[in-house]
């Protein structure tokens, strides 16, 4: 039996969640942390859940649960181009 998309979407989401919980609040997760978690092989098959795990990280984004970024700034997904890092997102702040 095949893992479906939306299970897969969800074990690369708490794949994400997971990572960032066993590092420092300010620290980022590159998506091939998350991809390696989940496969399940010893060869380079993770790649193949590269983009996957990108998704899941938007996602997370939507949620509220964590931030992309690049160059250490918050970035949105239409605006994304190249490597990403992921990180939890902060406490929200009332708009003055």
């Amino acid at each position: 039996m095949t893992e479906t998309d939306r299970q897969l979407t969800r074990r690369l989401e708490q794949a994400i969640t997971d990572l960032l919980e066993r590092r420092a609040a300010t620290a980022s997760i590159c998506p091939s942390d998350a991809a390696r978690e989940v496969y399940e092989g010893d060869d380079e098959g993770w790649r193949a859940l590269m983009e996957p795990a990108r998704r899941a990280a938007w996602r997370l984004v939507a949620a509220g649960e964590v931030v992309v970024t690049q160059a250490g700034r918050p970035v949105t997904e239409s605006a994304a181009r190249g490597p990403i890092r992921i990180r939890r997102a902060g406490p929200r702040r009332p708009r003055s």
